[in-house]
């Protein structure tokens, strides 16, 4: 890869990385669906410069279904989703959000540390963004666990698949074609059902909070 190029997956990584912390600290739900959306297009970027860079052809068709997914339908999907549920309040942390912050930090800290044996021995794009794939894996992984509400969990959970798609396009400049329109699908259908059970949740209890859900263990 030429210098400019890799220069440029570099900033799309550290959108990435700084889109992770936004999300980590945003308290609207409205404005999360869109720091995913943004996020999905710094994903878009960074794998349509990969496939000019090594001559990946096939990374555009994966940037392509990503887009459509990620930045298109997805996030169409989600702003009807809490429309239908008239979700309106801000979103609800088990911590404070300094304090998540902070944790976000030693975990980006953790993700560097962590990825430094692989990316010393790396020669190609990776050398420089595994260690941010691995640092916006694990904080939206933080930011399932500290949301008490259902689509926070699931934006996270999409999210945590958007660091793990860089890890592969920039360490391995992408998978096969067939294990991504897989993914896809799966992911699409997971949306489904997490829809279906979101308007569940909320017919039972009247609320999305899944703290509600531990009264089915006392009944």
């Amino acid at each position: 890869m030429t210098s400019f190029s890799t220069q440029l997956v570099n900033l799309f990584a550290a959108v990435l990385l700084l889109i992770a912390f936004a999300m980590l600290s945003q308290r609207r739900i409205v404005a999360l669906i869109n720091l995913f959306a943004l996020q999905g297009l710094a994903l878009v970027g960074s794998t349509v410069t990969v496939a000019y860079a090594t001559g990946q052809h096939h990374l555009y068709y994966s940037a392509g279904i990503t887009f459509a997914l990620k930045v298109v339908v997805l996030p169409l999907i989600l702003h009807r989703l809490i429309r239908k549920l008239n979700v309106k309040w801000d979103i609800e942390t088990l911590i404070n959000i300094p304090s998540m912050m902070l944790v976000g930090i030693v975990l980006v800290i953790f993700a560097f540390n962590l990825a430094l044996p692989i990316s010393e021995f790396s020669r190609s794009v990776s050398r420089g963004t595994l260690g941010i794939a691995l640092a916006c894996v694990l904080m939206s992984f933080l930011m399932m666990i500290t949301r008490s509400k259902a689509v926070p969990q699931v934006i996270g959970f999409l999210s945590m698949e958007n660091g793990l798609f860089f890890a592969a396009t920039s360490a391995t400049f992408g998978m096969p074609m067939v294990v991504e329109l897989g993914i896809a699908l799966d992911v699409l259908v997971g949306m489904v059902i997490l829809g279906v059970f979101m308007f569940q949740i909320r017919e039972q209890f009247d609320s999305l909070d899944i703290s509600h859900l531990e009264k089915l263990k006392e009944d």
